[in-house]
């Protein structure tokens, strides 16, 4: 087998923290070429994203508090994926509680690795058509502030283009959705 095309010996694993919705570990390897060295990994159970439009063709965001950056951003409603989940049903579950629609009519946009230099979070991006809007609002988590914004597709490009839109997952998704939005 050529360099370049074995894959790296795993000599140690180290868990140094198991968190609620990731877990970091150190890992020892020895490289094709023999070389050793640690790299930090973060595991994760992956991420769901709904770009969701509403019969008059706007986009349903949502503008929320984000602690590690200390600042709101605009972003599409998206959730961790829960061990007794597929992500179809996470997004499903979290559009309602997040924005108060439901949707139903669900396309599969694709998926991509968010961070894959120090993460093995995957994102499953979905398109969200025939949007309702729910009766009673939703109950937010305690540990989310967030409020509903409506754009337009144009508007939101727009604002990722003036850098009010930081959030590579929203980013990523709306250019695998933009084919499909009038």
């Amino acid at each position: 087998m050529p360099l370049g095309r074995e894959l790296p010996q795993l000599l140690k694993q180290c868990l140094f923290y198991k968190g609620r919705k990731f877990n970091f570990e150190v890992n020892r390897l020895r490289l094709p070429n023999k070389a050793e060295g640690d790299w930090e990994c973060i595991r994760h159970p992956g991420g769901a994203l709904a770009v969701p439009v509403t019969a008059e063709g706007k986009l349903v965001l949502v503008r929320q508090y984000r602690f590690a950056i200390q600042g709101r951003i605009l972003e599409f409603p998206a959730g961790t994926v829960e061990i007794t989940e597929d992500p179809l049903q996470t997004i499903q579950r979290e559009i309602e509680e997040e924005t108060g629609y439901t949707s139903q009519k669900w396309d599969k946009l694709g998926e991509f690795f968010l961070a894959p230099g120090y993460s093995d979070e995957i994102i499953y991006a979905f398109l969200a058509k025939d949007l309702q809007k729910l009766e009673t609002p939703p109950k937010q988590d305690d540990d989310e502030d967030m409020e509903t914004v409506l754009m337009t597709p144009d508007e939101f490009e727009k604002a990722i283009l003036k850098g009010e839109v930081v959030d590579a997952k929203s980013i990523s998704s709306f250019m695998l959705a933009r084919p499909f939005l009038v």
